[in-house]
């Protein structure tokens, strides 16, 4: 017997999910998204109605290249969702022009009246039984807002002494132990609600099919420079030792992550970097939250589906839901299969899909990892949902089609396979190159090849029509390799039943023709009656156009087939060989210029799971 392929094998084409390493079991760890994370606080048992092993969110270690086994039952599961890109602009090789006005606008604050700052003492000179007081001060001293916009140059000095006492809590909450005392948890909660719950400015790119993730550069917060230590401070008071849950979950609660989720919205890719990594972190400490959390999640995809088809934030929330779906406990509950069936399958459908598909893709994975029944529904949906006009999401489609597949067990396989190849046999036929080469890229994946090969009886009949029209017809020379490569395959793997299909396929056109004569026929009796008719020089039709005659050669004989196995089996190999993963040609679609400012930010800015990784060596 031969031993079963390995499912591990990577997406093919730019699948968008990297090779990460397999997790045996589930850690009980605190949650993390990425690596560096700050170490697990003993408090972290909230008086929440949940179970702590139902929605845990898994840890999140930075992927290392991992040998693989030989060979195994199940695909190498990866234990993190894909990161979310910062700068999603692919086409760096045009014009950079420096815009008069940078792309920054400010959000809608209710600026301080009394801006006048006083510099206060530094926490580190201070006397030990004063520090707390003054680290109250300087909190407070930080809900002062400055205008960033309308007039940056205005109270240079203040904003100067703002961001150096920012800077300075900063470094206190990392570098010391037992200052995040029960006093300090209403003050740096109100600090960060004043200085980050604010009505966003309207959106400056266009919405729905018109935007454009890949041109379409973010508008950056004026106000950053103090939002950012803002965050940076939070996110530390979060991840403190000191840290205590049933004291925080007084002034963190239902309205505070609301008002946090909202932010999701920004514009500034940076701004949702942090906000991904806060709101993992209150999901993970506060299990009465958890929830809620979802819930609201979902009441934004809903709104984001079925209304608007326009939220900045959908990349990161999803990354969050790939990591809190990773920690599920089994069985799973109807709640959490009803949001895979209600809400990421209709997530397919909006049109900016490319903006968030990886993430996307990840969770649907992680839901089959954890149940295999579902595969069924999934795949269905999927094909439901199946693009019929745009390639490139087409594309999408296939690459998320083949890490399902990559997972999916055999008893599910062949459930779904007769739906699942008749549209794939639709995307070898496909015109575009790109949509039936990843489709044609199937065939080099062992674990789907071994599938194909237990069901051949009902997937060659299917897709040998499609192979051997196109080994002839397609334009794209590449094309013609790739389907040689996969008909080589069908004819080592039964050659009886390749026969046989060829032989039916010659059967099948022959009927065709013989249709096709019989309709002309009629034509022609209804075109003789007709001609009786005394006003027929009235209604005469012009004369026929000529006839359209397919590119496809005349029905196989038997050298046909021989001479289809013989080139097969040379231009399979030949042609296989050429075929190399090549860098992928990019199309700039436009030549607008590029705001240098913008791209320099967003390079220059350090994800927050940098900060947690530097005051952890610091340490």
């Amino acid at each position: 017997a031969k031993p079963e392929p390995e499912r591990g094998r990577r997406s093919r084409a730019g699948s968008g999910r990297a090779e990460m390493p397999y997790k045996l079991k589930k850690e009980k760890e605190p949650p993390k998204l990425a690596k560096g994370t700050a170490k697990p606080s003993s408090s972290s048992k909230d008086g929440g109605g949940e179970s702590t092993e139902e929605a845990q969110p898994q840890p999140q270690p930075q992927p290392q290249p991992q040998p693989q086994p030989p060979s195994s039952n199940k695909r190498p599961s990866n234990s993190t969702p894909p990161p979310t890109q910062l700068s999603k602009i692919k086409y760096s090789g045009g014009p950079q022009i420096v815009k008069k006005e940078r792309r920054q606008s400010s959000s809608r604050f209710n600026l301080s009246k009394n801006r006048e700052l006083q510099k206060l003492p530094a926490l580190k000179d201070s006397p030990t039984q004063e520090r707390e007081e003054l680290f109250i001060q300087k909190l407070r001293q930080c809900c002062v807002l400055f205008d960033f916009v309308s007039d940056p140059l205005s109270d240079l000095k203040f904003k100067e002494v703002k961001r150096a006492g920012l800077n300075e809590m900063v470094e206190y909450i990392t570098h010391s132990r037992d200052v995040v005392t029960e006093a300090i948890y209403p003050e740096a909660v109100t600090m960060f609600s004043v200085n980050l719950f604010r009505t966003l400015p309207p959106s400056s790119n266009p919405t729905g099919a018109e935007f454009d993730p890949e041109e379409d550069e973010p508008t950056l917060e004026a106000a950053w420079p103090h939002l950012q230590l803002v965050y940076e401070f939070f996110l530390r008071f979060l991840e403190s030792p000191d840290f205590q849950p049933n004291i925080a979950k007084k002034y963190i609660d239902q309205k505070f992550v609301l008002a946090l989720l909202d932010l999701f919205d920004s514009e500034d890719p940076r701004e949702r970097d942090f906000l991904k990594t806060i709101l993992h972190r209150i999901y993970g400490k506060f299990l009465g939250l958890r929830a809620y959390i979802r819930r609201q999640i979902n009441h934004i995809f809903y709104r984001f589906i079925y209304e608007t088809e326009h939220h900045n934030g959908i990349a990161e929330l999803l990354e969050i839901l790939g990591s809190i779906i990773n920690g599920f406990a089994l069985p799973l509950k109807e709640e959490h299969k009803m949001f895979l069936i209600r809400v990421l399958l209709p997530l397919h459908k909006v049109k900016s899909l490319s903006v968030y598909h990886p993430q996307l893709a990840y969770c649907v994975v992680q839901f089959l990892e954890k149940e295999s029944s579902l595969t069924e529904p999934v795949i269905v949906g999927l094909l439901k949902f199946w693009p019929k006009t745009h390639s490139p999401k087409e594309v999408m489609f296939l690459n998320e089609l083949e890490e399902i597949l990559d997972v999916i067990e055999p008893s599910e396989f062949s459930k779904v396979m007769e739906p699942l190849f008749r549209q794939l046999a639709k995307c070898v036929s496909s015109p575009h190159f790109q949509v039936a080469e990843r489709a044609l890229y199937y065939w080099n994946n062992e674990y789907i090849m071994s599938l194909i090969s237990d069901n051949a009886a009902r997937v060659l009949p299917i897709m040998f029509p499609a192979l051997y029209r196109n080994s002839k017809s397609h334009w794209n020379k590449t094309i013609h390799g790739l389907i040689y490569n996969a008909l080589k395959l069908f004819m080592e793997m039964n050659q009886k039943l390749f026969d046989d299909c060829t032989q039916q396929y010659k059967a099948e056109k022959q009927k065709g023709r013989f249709r096709m004569k019989e309709r002309e026929e009629m034509w022609q009796k209804i075109e003789e009656l007709a001609r009786l008719n005394p006003q027929y020089p009235m209604f005469r039709a012009p004369p026929p156009l000529p006839p359209v005659y397919s590119m496809e050669t005349e029905t196989p004989t038997a050298e046909d087939i021989q001479l289809l196995k013989r080139t097969v089996e040379t231009e399979a190999v030949q042609m296989l060989k050429d075929i190399k993963k090549e860098k992928v040609l990019l199309r700039r679609k436009s030549e607008l210029p590029q705001d240098v400012y913008t791209i320099k930010a967003l390079e220059a800015h350090k994800r927050a799971e940098e900060f947690l990784t530097a005051s952890q060596e610091a340490l």
